[in-house]
């Protein structure tokens, strides 16, 4: 299908669509701009892109969907978890073509192993990884630890690295469940037992989140990112990283656009994947985000074309390209993406993101296209917090975590 094709039958009466969006980088703004092509090939619809915070995709919008108040279609990011509100779009799209062109990262959004359909498409792949201020490294007269370094290689010269340069932070890590998820399969979180049931906590785990918190203790780690939130919420370390002041960044390929765009010529930074932990893993995580339609719209025909307009081969490439995000559609990686407006650095950044797929362990794709994954980011983040700030040792934390767990799984049992 050519983009600009007409996709829905002519209509009498406009057809309003709302697209709640939020961005990394220019996300919203690109799809605005490529939308345009859609409205014009399809008189009588329109389609408003609602820009909005991230934090009001993983807090607002659950709520209004669960109130049956939701818009048309959203970019989300919990993409097994709000399964049972999503439009299925197999009965408007070719689907073989989707099958085709985005193979397994469908299954992100069948939430669960049985269900079938189409439920979504994958807008950004994304990996989790490390940045590293590559200036303060040659100023320090410190070594880049090499292909196969561990955790305790990229601390020990991180730590090196801040002494020298006077450098306020050596690591951090964004607070998130998700970001910490890759170290703690390094180190031998299985995630699941033999049954493919979740379990979050065993030895691995236990072990990296003891490593974590003696990291903030003995200030390796910036104490900030992730005791000073409250909660589950969500925090990054992006800016300490811009600003200089943070030698060793654990975050991901989404931050790319951010980091070409306002470090600039401040300083040299660079990609260096994710380091290998005890358990002989070098794990990532991936994740990123999708475009999914809602059951509830009064227009399911024309959200589902609209979501198959952007899932078609030219206008995906032309979006990543712009968007300067990893492609999720096979046809496009295949063939190679020309991102623009990108440095080099940013270039070589996407390529070495897009690189370390194979390192993927596969507890990590599976954690992924869990349906209750967001639950266990959740409580990792809280009960992970806990610890680190001494309301609960590290057993504690632990014990509390594997609660928590079976509560939340004996309510939606």
């Amino acid at each position: 299908m050519m983009a600009g094709t007409a996709l829905v039958p002519a209509t009498a009466s406009a057809q309003e669509i709302r697209f709640m969006c939020y961005s990394d980088g220019n996300e919203c703004e690109v799809y605005d701009d490529v939308i345009d092509r859609f409205e014009e090939a399809n008189p009588g619809v329109t389609v408003a892109v609602d820009v909005v915070p991230y934090q009001a995709i993983l807090e607002n919008l659950p709520v209004q969907l669960a109130a049956g108040e939701g818009p048309d279609l959203a970019k989300v990011t919990d993409l097994g978890g709000l399964n049972e509100y999503y439009l299925d779009l197999e009965p408007y799209v070719d689907a073989g073509y989707w099958e085709e062109s985005f193979g397994g990262t469908l299954d992100w959004y069948r939430g669960g192993p049985d269900r079938q359909g189409i439920y979504g498409m994958h807008s950004q792949l994304t990996v989790t990884g490390a940045f590293v201020n590559a200036t303060l490294f040659e100023q320090a007269g410190v070594d880049l630890p090499g292909e196969g370094a561990t955790w305790e290689d990229w601390a020990e010269a991180s730590r090196q690295v801040a002494e020298a340069t006077g450098a306020p932070f050596p690591m951090a890590i964004d607070r998130s469940g998700h970001r910490v998820a890759g170290p703690a399969i390094s180190y031998g979180a299985a995630l699941f037992d033999e049954n493919g049931d979740a379990i979050l906590v065993d030895d691995g785990f236990t072990a990296f989140v003891q490593q974590f918190v003696d990291w903030h203790e003995d200030g390796t780690i910036a104490r900030d990112v992730w005791a000073g939130q409250g909660g589950q919420t969500y925090q990054d370390a992006a800016q300490e990283f811009i600003n200089g002041d943070l030698v060793f960044y654990y975050s991901g390929s989404w931050q790319v656009g951010r980091m070409d765009e306002q470090v600039g010529d401040f300083f040299d930074w660079q990609v260096v994947g994710s380091p290998c932990g005890p358990a002989g893993a070098c794990s990532g995580m991936p994740g990123g985000a999708g475009i999914v339609g809602f059951a509830e719209t009064d227009h399911p025909e024309e959200v589902a074309a609209l979501i198959d307009f952007l899932a078609q081969e030219d206008v995906y490439g032309e979006v990543a390209a712009r968007t300067r995000n990893i492609p999720a559609h096979l046809g496009v990686a295949a063939s190679g993406v020309e991102f623009q407006d990108a440095s080099d650095g940013a270039k070589a950044a996407l390529n070495g993101f897009a690189g370390s797929l194979p390192d993927i362990h596969p507890a990590a794709f599976a954690y992924q296209g869990y349906a209750g994954n967001r639950a266990m980011f959740g409580i990792t983040v809280e009960r992970v917090s806990q610890a680190i700030v001494g309301e609960l040792t590290v057993e504690e934390a632990m014990e509390r975590a594997a609660s928590d767990l079976a509560e939340a799984m004996a309510e939606t049992n």
